[in-house]
């Protein structure tokens, strides 16, 4: 019996990007930064470590780790302001993610 491949079969780069941005999106807490900072795009405030951290109360540290999965996984991108790091949402990436998944149907 031959397996009939499917046109529509996901492409090794499709896998490795939903396994990445699942990855970075598996804890509540990157969920909630991510949100937050996609918001805060929209709205054209911009986003810093600092106001990530007041605005969810955990240890500067902890919102660094937590920043960092998301930026491993193209999720959010940094780009510096003289000594600050402002965080920008890659809406691109999760319009990626999303088609992808799709394909799971």
């Amino acid at each position: 019996m031959r397996l009939r491949k499917e046109s529509d079969d996901m492409q090794e780069e499709e896998i490795l990007l939903v396994a990445g941005v699942s990855d970075a999106l598996a804890h509540p807490l990157r969920i909630k930064i991510f949100r937050f900072i996609m918001q805060r795009n929209a709205a054209l405030i911009p986003v810093c470590n600092k106001d990530v951290v007041a605005g969810f109360g955990y240890s500067q540290a902890t919102i660094s780790q937590h920043i960092k999965k998301l930026v491993q996984a193209d999720l959010v991108q940094v780009k510096r302001k003289d000594t600050f790091s402002m965080y920008f949402a890659n809406i691109g990436v999760l319009k990626k993610y999303v088609a992808a998944t799709q394909k799971f149907q």
